[in-house]
């Protein structure tokens, strides 16, 4: 009896992969449904997608400055992270990913599977409200050299 009520138990993971900023949404759609496969062969149970949109990276990931970024978060056993993470790294489109254990022992069956989100991530590099870049670099020395360029320029039309 006790065994088949561990049997039930799942741990509770999400993994978090960024996929090529050129990609439709329709091959973002097949990535989650591809993943969404994986798991459910493995005997675990997809929680919710979310896809954060379009973001600008920390640093260029594959040369590039900006990524689609997907959450997945799912419940499975041990071995299903291991399979997922082998099939993102054989894809293209996937440039990094990482997986996190959330909990231990969950029931399935008090989690509830949530609809899929869409988020629209960043709209452009340059955001309403967002200061301008200005131009030398923006350091505190070039607006100092500045005013007293201008300053020597007012004495010698004085003199």
């Amino acid at each position: 009896m006790a065994e088949t009520q561990a049997a039930k138990r799942l741990r509770e993971y999400e993994t978090i992969f960024l996929v090529k900023p050129d990609l439709t949404d329709d091959n973002v759609d097949k990535l989650k449904e591809r993943v969404r496969g994986i798991v459910s062969r493995e005997g675990g149970k997809v929680l919710r997608f979310t896809v954060w949109g379009k973001k600008k990276t920390l640093f260029p990931v594959a040369k590039q400055p900006r990524a689609i970024y997907v959450h997945a978060s799912y419940l499975g056993g041990s071995g299903l992270v291991a399979e997922i993470e082998r099939n993102l790294k054989n894809l293209d489109e996937v440039t990094r990913y990482i997986s996190v254990k959330l909990a231990d022992e969950v029931d399935p069956e008090t989690r509830p599977v949530l609809e899929d989100l869409k988020l629209a991530g960043d709209v452009e590099e340059t955001r309403p409200g967002a200061p301008e870049p200005r131009e030398g670099g923006g350091f505190r020395g070039d607006v100092a050299e500045e005013s007293v360029g201008e300053a020597e320029e007012e004495s010698s039309e004085e003199a």
